[in-house]
């Protein structure tokens, strides 16, 4: 029914779940990636003009954001998966 589905999909949209960064490194690309504290993994690219973090180019930019927290979108799609299940 498409009320029950709209209804599930305002709930599963409203999951987040942040992680914080514990390092960096580069995939096969040469693109930089966040190492997440639950083992998952979160591209951090600087590609203007989309996405702006110069940061992310130096050493010392990155040791900055270790400890800040992402959204990790594996995290998040597991919750919702088990929120899914729920009656």
């Amino acid at each position: 029914m498409l009320t029950g589905d709209t209804k599930f999909l305002e709930k599963d949209s409203a999951i987040r779940v942040e992680r914080s960064i514990v390092g960096f490194h580069q995939d096969e690309r040469g693109d930089w990636v966040a190492d997440l504290q639950c083992g998952h993994t979160r591209h951090v690219r600087h590609d203007p003009p989309w996405t702006i973090r110069p940061w992310v180019l130096t050493k010392e930019g990155r040791a900055r954001f270790i400890g800040h927290k992402l959204n990790c979108a594996a995290c998040e799609a597991s919750s919702r998966s088990q929120a899914s299940t729920c009656t």
